[in-house]
């Protein structure tokens, strides 16, 4: 029987006016759909997949203004 992990860290793909940033968490992602504020914007994440990161494979949570 295979057990998974818990998941440690995970990263948040941020929408920004500029472009794109990526913070890291801990714990379990955000689920998908749910709402967040990061600094005074309220973002939705719109996918959770692997890091956009060369051989990282810790989850990321892409969010979007919601």
């Amino acid at each position: 029987m295979v057990r998974e992990m818990p998941v440690k860290q995970h990263l948040l793909y941020v929408w920004t006016p500029t472009g794109y940033a990526l913070e890291e968490r801990a714990g379990e992602p955000p689920a998908l759909g749910s709402e967040l504020v990061v600094g005074e914007t309220r973002l939705r994440v719109s996918k959770i997949a692997t890091s956009p990161l060369p051989n990282d494979p810790q989850p990321c949570a892409y969010l979007q203004p919601a």
